[in-house]
This record gives C-alpha cells, sequence and structure tokens, in this order.
C-alpha cells in the first residue's frame, strides 16, 4: 500500500479530515468522504463502504478503493479491470459482478 493510502486510511480510522496532494478525507456525520481531485470515491461508514469512480476509472482511482476495502472492508474484496472494463470482487458471493457508481459493500 502506499504511503498516501496509509495515511488515507489513517484519517478514515480517526474520523479525522486530511489532505496531500489529489486526495482529500473529510468526516460529517460519521461517515468519511473520500476524494480524489476532488471528486468523491468513497463513502465509509460504520457498517458499510459505498464505492465511485468519481468519473475517472484510473488506476489511481482503483488503488485508492482497493486500500480502503483492504482496510475497512474485507481484505478479499476489489476493484479490477478486465477488458476495459470494472468489475467489483464480492468475496462472500464469490463472484464478479460489474462496478456501478454508489454500489455498497457492508
Amino acid at each position: 500500500m502506499r504511503k498516501i493510502e496509509k495515511q488515507m486510511n489513517d484519517a478514515i480510522t480517526a474520523s479525522k479530515d486530511w489532505q496531500c496532494d489529489n486526495t482529500m478525507v473529510t468526516n460529517a456525520d460519521g461517515v468519511s468522504f473520500v476524494f480524489l481531485y476532488g471528486n468523491c470515491i468513497a463513502q465509509v461508514g460504520d457498517n458499510y463502504i459505498r464505492m465511485f469512480d468519481g468519473g475517472h476509472r484510473s488506476a489511481t482511482t482503483k488503488s485508492r478503493l482497493n486500500a480502503i476495502l483492504n482496510v475497512h472492508g474485507c481484505n478479499f474484496d476489489g476493484v479490477f479491470q478486465k477488458k476495459g472494463e470494472w468489475f467489483f470482487h464480492d468475496s462472500a458471493r464469490s463472484v464478479d459482478v460489474p462496478f456501478e457508481n454508489g454500489m455498497v459493500v457492508s
């Protein structure tokens, strides 16, 4: 995990606002909102993670989402790309599903 992703996850865990380079975490009402280049890519609550591509299906976006999932979700879940399309591996159901903005992992 990249240093910036560790700092991002530390801010989520501590429910603290944080910013470094292109990544920002803000907190409101018990939810951490994660932004990449000003676009929301995740909402992390006590029992869920809501994921977005932020309008950019980039390697950096996938990396940030996977870092969040690794620490705050199930480390066997993940976002990946196959033939130019994004998918989410749902380890609880052992299935790969097309990635959709706003999808929730709980």
